[in-house]
């Protein structure tokens, strides 16, 4: 309502300007004065017009959530892991000091064909207000990441992350390679909006739940007891594992958080097809040649495929300073979506 007052308020003073610069009555300073008034009070309502169009349009009520963020290696074997560990600390998973140039990380240390910095995501999130936290991690054979999750807290944060859902290729030397070749892998991430306990009802009937010894390195604990967690939903098979704390009890509750996000966009989906196909690719089927973005390292520039945007700094995107540059453009292309929709 405030935008309509707004809107017909500036028409009003359109309608007056246009007056005044029709009426040969009025002095020509007058005239040239309230031409040039016209020109910007016009573009002011054609701006005021598109909010107003915006309210109109369908809202995700998910965008404002808190997400969960899992990343997994895909095609690629050992190098797809450690660009999982790349993709992952670009989300916040290092506690690297902010503003070094010295990384914790001895695989980024040894890398030569980029400059990899692990406060890179987490720079992101720290210039966006929002809080970062590890929920469990399996490493590969050469300390890169099969599989990492961590959650990510904050003002809008799922409505802008949403968009790094699907396979991301890259196209690099790895620090495995000994004669220089470049090599492609793959990664999927999945970006799901957090779930309240209001949200999913979770029934103990409904859930499977085994301890198992932690494996990997960690504290006296680890494979000593039985501190990991497996959760199955039996309705739909979904199944959760955490080992990334000493305590079991801890472990399941990072384990129901996670269960809990994955049924209700599970939910958020099924509701979704329902009403509309428009937007089913957003996330796609998981294929892994559904690639989203290409990290090509040896020309320095990254490309995402869905909205044809390429940057040509890399080192930018992957410190988080320039990843704007493909959200808005996904946010522009999801508006269009949303008004063909409601256009039709």
């Amino acid at each position: 309502m405030e935008l309509i007052k707004e809107l017909r308020s500036k028409q009003k003073e359109i309608e007056g300007l246009t007056s005044l610069v029709t009426n040969s009555v009025e002095e020509k300073d007058m005239r040239e004065m309230a031409a040039e008034e016209l020109l910007e009070a016009v573009e002011e309502e054609k701006r005021l017009q598109h909010e107003l169009f915006r309210t109109l349009l369908p809202k995700d009520e998910a965008d404002e959530r808190d997400c969960i963020l899992e990343v997994r290696a895909g095609t690629g074997g050992e190098e797809a892991s450690l660009f999982a560990m790349d993709i992952f600390k670009m989300s916040g998973g290092c506690s690297c000091f902010a503003g070094s140039n010295v990384c914790c990380d001895p695989w980024s240390v040894l890398s030569t064909n980029f400059i990899l910095l692990c406060y890179r995501y987490e720079k992101y999130s720290q210039n966006n207000g929002w809080k970062f936290d590890t929920i469990d991690i399996m490493e590969s054979a050469v300390k890169g990441y099969k599989e990492a999750s961590g959650t990510i807290s904050g003002s809008g944060v799922y409505g802008k992350l949403k968009f790094e859902s699907g396979i991301h290729r890259v196209q690099r030397v790895p620090v495995t390679e000994k004669s220089g070749r470049v090599h492609t892998s793959a990664v999927s991430v999945a970006v799901l909006p957090q779930a309240d306990e209001v949200d999913v009802q979770l029934r103990n009937e409904d859930l499977r739940i085994d301890t198992y010894r932690s494996g990997g390195s960690g504290g006296q604990s680890v494979n000593t007891t039985d501190s990991a967690v497996r959760i199955t939903h039996l309705p739909t098979g979904t199944v959760v594992a955490i080992q990334d704390e000493r305590s079991q009890h801890q472990n399941k509750a990072k384990a129901l958080k996670v269960l809990r996000a994955r049924l209700y966009e599970l939910e958020r989906h099924r509701l979704h097809a329902d009403r509309s196909k428009l937007r089913s690719e957003q996330i796609g089927s998981g294929d892994r040649s559904e690639r989203i973005r290409t990290y090509n390292f040896p020309q320095g520039r990254v490309t995402d495929h869905r909205v044809g945007v390429t940057h040509h700094s890399i080192v930018d995107v992957m410190e988080g300073e320039s990843l704007d540059v493909f959200i808005e453009a996904l946010l522009l292309q999801e508006e269009m979506d949303a008004i063909a929709s409601f256009a039709s």
